[in-house]
């Protein structure tokens, strides 16, 4: 079976519940008659029931930018992935700037891996190096430690679930993209490392994204590479080129 790409729109701190039932607004007007791609959108958490009620009924789906790593309880400020679930079918995790503004360990990423799989949520999972760690031509290794801690929490019966993103750190809100082959070179270490582990089907049915400064006028180059199954957008979801961006990964898809 082909993969359905991915058009993943990470809205991070951006677009309050006014701003955001706006602009979902215009994307499901503009994004209603296309086909062959997955749109999600990631809101912040507080714009979320806004949001849910513009896209409610269209080819749009909602995600949450994080969850918690427990269940519930006394945690204040989090929010667990269960109560996600009531409003989204999504969840980035393990993003960079998780990684690095909030100390998200690989073990932190895990649990929470766990709690948005028993939730019912699909996550999307963040992987990338770091320039200093691409520089010390040590890509292979920091990806390799990653995708097999995050892999350790997830059953046979469960990859199917799984979207990774291969995000290279260095290449995020710089304008500093990655090249195709930059990037297809280590999405096809992921593929190999989830075929490893869970067999060459699952290998090849996983969904694997890019993100890093993508744009679109540069979309074009990362979606001919038949190993990249769509994009987590960043700063781009949040303006009308991100419609293009969807248009572009659904045409380079079609059969």
């Amino acid at each position: 079976m082909p993969r359905i790409p991915i058009a993943a729109g990470n809205w991070k701190m951006h677009f309050g519940p006014r701003q955001a039932e706006e602009f979902a607004h215009l994307l499901r007007t503009n994004l209603v008659t296309l086909v062959g791609v997955e749109v999600v959108i990631f809101p912040p958490f507080l714009s979320i029931p806004a949001t849910q009620v513009a896209v409610q009924g269209s080819n749009i789906s909602l995600g949450a930018q994080n969850c918690a790593d427990q269940p519930g309880g006394a945690y204040t400020g989090e929010v667990s992935a269960t109560m996600v679930a009531e409003c989204c079918r999504w969840v980035i995790l393990g993003h960079s700037e998780r990684r690095g503004y909030y100390g998200e360990t690989n073990a932190i990423v895990n649990r929470k891996i766990r709690q948005a799989i028993l939730a019912g949520l699909r996550p999307i999972i963040c992987v990338g190096e770091r320039l200093e760690q691409r520089e010390a031509k040590q890509t292979s290794i920091v990806i390799e430690d990653q995708i097999n801690a995050c892999l350790s929490e997830i059953a046979n019966d469960e990859i199917e679930r799984v979207v990774f993103a291969y995000e290279p750190i260095w290449a995020i809100g710089t304008g500093r993209a990655a090249t195709s082959q930059d990037a297809t070179d280590v999405i096809d270490l992921i593929r190999a490392l989830v075929t490893l582990r869970f067999g060459t089907a699952a290998g090849e049915a996983i969904r694997i994204l890019y993100g890093g400064s993508v744009t679109a006028q540069n979309i074009g180059e990362f979606i001919l590479s038949p190993t990249i199954d769509g994009a987590l957008v960043g700063g781009a979801s949040l303006k009308p080129e991100f419609v293009d961006i969807a248009r572009a990964i659904a045409e380079a898809k079609r059969p």
